[in-house]
């Protein structure tokens, strides 16, 4: 990039400013959150990464440097988007993934539930009768919020929201829900799995790692100054920023 193309100084400060103002929104958001899909933390969480990803490109561009910040995200997984720019319609896609940790306990909420109702059936005594009687009796979210109690235990979870040029007409895709859903046309997504939990605990172990190799350097050196009585600057060894 020439020198005439890149931003000024003032520029980036602005960009700073403008992170500091998303990181408290965000914040801000999260404290007064209404539960684990809240829009307002994800519309927080949206602004927040872009203006980081404002910031880290007009820093780059002015001084040749970055961020340590990575936002995840489920962009780069998905095709270009080639949607309608103002949608008339919209779908959202949604699929939890459940393990039947405790067999017993959703067994005996069925065996409640059931005998609350009082209709003579008897549907509760098989999990494949319980989780009929559960997922009929209670909404998806709040089994989501409540999926321990009903001997559950989350999995991967993931979230489409995508744009359409109409509404479907009644009844239209109820017999393949998801057949349809073109990921053209996504206009976000959102993710939740362990697997980036698990990605968060390597890159600490590997962190751990380095630092007791970097203390294990640092007293080599300082061994070496107390047996040779060396002379001189010694350069301090940095960690790898992450």
């Amino acid at each position: 990039m020439s020198d005439a193309a890149q931003p000024t100084a003032a520029e980036v400060r602005a960009a700073a400013e403008a992170v500091k103002t998303a990181l408290d929104r965000h914040l801000a958001a999260v404290e007064r959150r209404t539960g684990e899909d809240d829009p307002a933390v994800y519309e927080a969480f949206n602004e927040l990464a872009a203006a980081a990803e404002v910031y880290d490109e007009l820093l780059y561009d002015r001084y040749d440097e970055v961020t340590p910040f990575e936002i995840p995200g489920a962009e780069d997984s998905l095709p270009p988007y080639t949607g309608p720019e103002e949608p008339n319609a919209l779908s959202v896609l949604i699929r939890r993934d459940y393990a039947v940790a405790e067999p017993q306990r959703l067994l005996a909420q069925a065996q409640r539930i059931e005998a609350a109702d009082d209709e003579g059936t008897e549907l509760s005594g098989t999990v494949h009768g319980a989780l009929g009687i559960l997922f009929g009796e209670f909404e998806p979210d709040e089994i989501a919020s409540r999926h321990k109690e009903f001997g559950l235990e989350e999995g991967d979870s993931t979230l489409w929201v995508l744009a359409a040029d109409e509404p479907a007409e009644p009844g239209e895709w109820l017999e393949t829900p998801f057949d349809q859903a073109d990921p053209q046309r996504v206009v976000c997504r959102f993710d939740v799995s362990a697997v980036f939990d698990d990605l968060e605990d390597g890159d600490d172990e590997d962190g751990d790692d380095e630092g007791d190799d970097l203390e294990a350097d640092l007293d080599d050196v300082d061994d070496e100054i107390d047996d040779e009585d060396l002379d001189g600057d010694l350069e301090p060894l940095d960690a790898d920023r992450r």
